[in-house]
């Protein structure tokens, strides 16, 4: 059970990131006409359930001291072996959906057992991972978007009445599981106490490389399901797909108050981390903002994060 104090914080936390997202969503619609429509809003709603699903995963990574640069590789990965079975092999939606998953698990269950069982920094495993994913998910597609069509969409379509897509309420329940498993269990305890302080785990007598493992695996599985959203989403599989999408990931975790040094985090916090970041983009799209200053000013979010991250963890040693 969470303390009095712990709740408190919680509260201050949240309060202070949902003042944050009213600010910018309060700033965009008054300066475009647009941005306030339902449909904007829609439409914001139901393009970050990818994104959504890699913090969730990227979450866990960081709260036990990791990292994941490969997610966005994997995701397309996941997403080619999908088209692939279904176009080229003739599957069935749910068995390519299942193969999907299941490369997403691998690749994270290599990243974690790499980096965990041969002690090398997940840094550097999970960048040769997104070397060795992108090739793959080349070699897979043989460089060519596989269009897949209607078999798909329906995984990302808004539901009538609802206009909300299955993939963002998956996301959603990703995320709703993913704070219970960081906050309510035994396994999200222990993965915020490796974080924390790895060794006094061990000598507690609790063997942190299965939990540590673990999560590089959710992360993959998540990474797998962000594929199929993807892929619905667009009707296809690109192999070029979601490059970058783990600075964007990294950034809604950081913004969100996810140490990047381990030992804190909230899959809550990250999810308005991604409603900051999708809501900045798309406003800044509205009002005219080319590319290039988009990324620029995207960019300086992140750094501004980190920075306040570095002094929040300075603030808080006794």
């Amino acid at each position: 059970m969470m303390t009095r104090g712990k709740l408190l914080e919680a509260a201050v936390q949240y309060g202070a990131l949902l003042l944050v997202l009213a600010g910018l969503v309060a700033v965009f619609g008054w300066r475009s006409e647009n941005f306030l429509q339902p449909s904007t809003l829609i439409s914001i709603a139901n393009q970050i359930p990818d994104l959504t699903l890699i913090a969730v995963g990227m979450t866990l990574v960081l709260v036990v001291g990791g990292i994941d640069l490969s997610v966005g590789s994997v995701l397309a990965l996941s997403s080619a072996v999908l088209g692939a079975l279904m176009v080229d092999r003739g599957w069935s939606l749910m068995s390519a959906t299942a193969a999907c998953l299941l490369t997403g698990a691998v690749c994270g269950l290599v990243n974690g057992a790499v980096a965990i069982g041969c002690r090398i920094p997940s840094f550097i495993v999970t960048l040769g991972m997104l070397e060795m994913a992108r090739g793959a998910t080349k070699v897979v597609t043989d460089s060519q978007t596989k269009y897949i069509g209607s078999a798909v969409e329906s995984f990302g379509e808004p539901l009538p009445g609802l206009m909300l897509s299955p993939a963002f309420l998956t996301a959603v329940g990703a995320v709703v599981v993913g704070q219970l498993l960081l906050t309510r269990t035994v396994f999200g305890r222990y993965c915020v106490a490796i974080g924390s302080n790895e060794e006094a785990v061990r000598m507690a007598g609790i063997r942190s490389a299965p939990y540590s493992i673990a999560v590089f695996v959710i992360s993959g599985a998540l990474c797998g399901l962000a594929g199929l959203a993807q892929t619905s989403r667009l009707s296809s599989a690109d192999p070029n797909a979601a490059i970058g999408i783990e600075l964007s990931a990294i950034a809604a975790c950081v913004i969100g108050g996810t140490s990047l040094m381990g030992g804190r985090g909230s899959v809550i916090s990250s999810f308005i981390g991604v409603l900051i970041i999708a809501v900045l983009q798309t406003g800044l799209a509205q009002l005219g903002v080319s590319d290039a200053n988009k990324q620029i000013i995207t960019g300086a979010v992140i750094v501004i994060a980190v920075l306040l991250d570095a002094l929040r963890s300075r603030w808080g040693r006794p």
